[in-house]
């Protein structure tokens, strides 16, 4: 297959400007501020019963988030195998881009009367987002060479922000002034549903022009037979293959550690600050607002820093600051500092994802064909470990009854993949590579 051919790199960045916009409104910000909303009983608790529990609406929120990523964690692996052997890569990450986009859209019926199915609904938007984020990028090494990951992957990361600060922007102006949009500002539910609607619209919509150009089969002749028996068999052999690939799975095993503090911070930073420095909603917005617009300079600066002194060391850097920033989330308890934080967050956060990316990208053995299996393996640990993340931070928030505690947790995280980053050698890279392919 061509690589590096300018209107296919385009089309590839540009998924990140579609799917971006789900992690920012669902995840981040109106969704969580609205869900609050909603969950927040006439006394003041936040207790609610779901599916015959009683259940502190945070932890069931962390514990949703923990769920759909587990369901794709073991789905992925056997159809990201069948995916390779067929070739039909695209249509995957179609499929999942559509369960995703209309899930989303449905949240525009949230109420407190639709709460069960609503939280399934969230679960399956979840789903259909991370579900077809391995497909997407595994196309990074079929459409690329290696001298362009670390620029590629930081632009599809840059226009995500971007187009989701975008999004976000007209969502914010709807909630926070529905009569310009000519709606009745006595209905305070109807602004934030129409926001998570037009999410799942934008989100579809935009994700066309990525499929009009990417190419439908990642290799010439794809089999048409036995695509699950097959597809075992491609997991099988891609599972050797990583095997014998000593820096690839020390590498694997730092991004896990190193994720389950990322992710965690991304999922429930809103959350946080609802409940801990009970942040009233638009500063909230506004704070993931300017942790978005400095990802963008992060995504870039970590790339640049990267071609000067390595992916490891560069990777190791942003982890020492994100220890740094769990240290400094845990002594917060007024909104400046937290400001400050957010900061902090966004720039490390565009860097520390974007770069994670690319150096798997580059530890995948040289003219492999079998990209979405080796990107099962990546999206697995990181599922994994929004999973385990999520969960430990919910668990301990509900065991002590503060989310500060939890903040610590994510220390340790950060401080174990630190440990194992540092075993890693840039110059070995290109060397095991060559030895496997």
């Amino acid at each position: 297959m061509e690589k590096n051919i300018p209107k296919v790199t385009r089309a590839w960045c540009f998924y990140d400007w579609a799917n971006s916009v789900y992690s920012l409104v669902i995840i981040s910000t109106i969704f969580p501020i609205y869900y609050g909303a909603v969950t927040r009983n006439a006394d003041g608790t936040d207790n609610i019963i779901f599916l015959g529990f009683n259940i502190n609406s945070s932890v069931l929120f962390s514990y949703s988030i923990s769920f759909s990523y587990l369901v794709i964690a073991f789905l992925n692996p056997l159809l990201t195998a069948i995916a390779d052997y067929s070739g039909r890569k695209k249509l995957f990450l179609q499929f999942f881009c559509t369960i995703g986009a209309l899930s989303c859209a449905g949240l525009f019926f949230f109420t407190k009367e639709t709460f069960t199915t609503s939280m399934f609904l969230f679960m399956l938007a979840a789903m259909g987002w991370t579900g077809s984020i391995v497909f997407y990028n595994s196309y990074l090494p079929d459409i690329a060479t290696e001298d362009q990951y670390d620029k590629l992957s930081a632009r599809g990361f840059a226009l995500g922000y971007i187009g989701s600060v975008l999004q976000l922007i007209f969502n914010l102006a709807l909630v926070l002034q529905p009569a310009l949009f000519g709606l009745d500002p006595a209905n305070e539910s109807l602004p934030p549903r129409i926001a998570f609607l037009t999410t799942g619209i934008w989100w579809f919509a935009f994700a066309q022009y990525t499929f009009f150009y990417l190419p439908k089969y990642t290799h010439t002749k794809p089999h048409q037979h036995n695509w699950i028996l097959n597809g075992f068999n491609e997991l099988k052999k891609v599972f050797n293959q990583v095997q014998q690939l000593g820096l690839l799975k020390r590498f694997l095993l730092s991004f896990f550690f190193y994720s389950m503090g990322v992710q965690t911070v991304m999922n429930v930073a809103a959350i946080f600050g609802d409940k801990e420095l009970h942040l009233e909603s638009y500063k909230l917005i506004i704070t993931i607002l300017i942790l978005q617009l400095v990802a963008i300079l992060g995504a870039y600066g970590f790339a640049y820093l990267s071609e000067k002194i390595g992916n490891i060391k560069t990777l190791a850097i942003a982890v020492v600051i994100w220890i740094g920033i769990c240290i400094g989330a845990y002594f917060i308890y007024s909104e400046f500092p937290f400001y400050a934080l957010a900061a902090a967050v966004g720039l490390v956060m565009g860097g520390i994802q974007s770069l994670s990316r690319s150096t798997y990208s580059k530890l995948i053995p040289a003219d492999t064909k079998d990209t979405a299996s080796y990107f099962s393996f990546y999206d697995i640990t990181e599922k994994l470990a929004i999973v385990l993340g999520t969960f430990a931070y919910g668990a301990i928030a509900q065991l002590t009854g503060s989310m500060r505690n939890s903040v610590l947790a994510l220390m340790v995280f950060f401080v174990l993949g630190l440990i194992c980053l540092l075993t890693i050698k840039d110059q070995k890279f290109k060397q095991e590579r060559v030895l496997i392919s």
